[in-house]
């Protein structure tokens, strides 16, 4: 199955890889600051934006699998939430296709336990239930939560919904699929076998992957570089765009 893509700019390939419930369109600030030095492919998820959703049954291979079918390789990857432990697997799965891999506001495991930081299931096992009642609700509601604690949220939840409406709405069984993914992958065990450079980063008031995770993974990845933005939410790509850039920049320059 092949994905959507939206290409633009020019220089080493960057691969963009949305959020839960989003698309390839709230790149758009971010892609303005890079795309002079980065050619740029925003995909669309499956299931999301112009994408074509995968069969009920596809897991975490799947949806890699379509994203590394749409994008050349030696591309570095650059995931945000849920597209952040897609682009994980597939840099586990293929590293010899990957440069470089950025995880933006993302978790290895994001759904909370004793001793793990993440989501409360319960929420999660919520949001699963309202999806058959009105799917487009609970994104909504989800935007919210992400945008929660920034000191721009209005504007950061306007800016999410302007990105979602750029394109057709997400597909009910591409979300289902997608929550399923938050709440069952758990990557923390192969973070030590990621052969490629990666870089990841947080906003500290972030609260579906709560800052406090980053000196977890530090352990786990204790070759990657981290950083905490200290007043952006789950979205400081949309919070602090300039300085969100300006990381990525540096650290995928220093590769080439």
């Amino acid at each position: 199955m092949s994905v959507y893509v939206e290409r633009r700019g020019r220089g080493p390939d960057l691969v963009l890889l949305h959020g839960w419930g989003m698309n390839g369109a709230v790149w758009q600030g971010l892609a303005e600051r890079l795309e002079a030095d980065f050619r740029l492919h925003l995909v669309d998820l499956p299931g999301f934006g112009h994408s074509p959703a995968l069969p009920p049954s596809a897991g975490l291979d799947n949806w890699a699998e379509a994203v590394s079918d749409g994008i050349p390789a030696r591309s570095a990857l650059l995931g945000w939430s849920l597209g952040g432990l897609i682009a994980t697997h597939t840099a586990l799965r293929t590293p010899e296709r990957i440069s470089g891999l950025i995880t933006l506001a993302s978790s290895p495991k994001f759904v909370a336990e004793a001793d793990w930081p993440g989501i409360k299931p319960g929420v999660l096992a919520e949001f699963e239930q309202q999806l058959a009642e009105d799917h487009l609700q609970v994104v909504n509601r989800f935007l919210a939560l992400q945008a929660m604690g920034s000191e721009h949220a209005r504007d950061d939840i306007r800016r999410l919904r302007d990105s979602l409406a750029r394109k057709p709405a997400p597909d009910a069984g591409a979300l289902a699929a997608g929550l399923a993914l938050l709440g069952e992958v758990d990557l923390r065990p192969q973070l030590a076998e990621l052969r490629v450079p990666l870089l990841r980063l947080y906003g500290r008031l972030d609260g579906l992957v709560p800052s406090k995770a980053a000196a977890l993974v530090d352990e786990l990845a204790p070759n990657s570089l981290s950083h905490i933005e200290p007043k952006a939410s789950h979205a400081p790509f949309i919070s602090h765009p300039d300085a969100t850039a300006e990381r990525i920049r540096r650290f995928l320059l220093e590769l080439a």
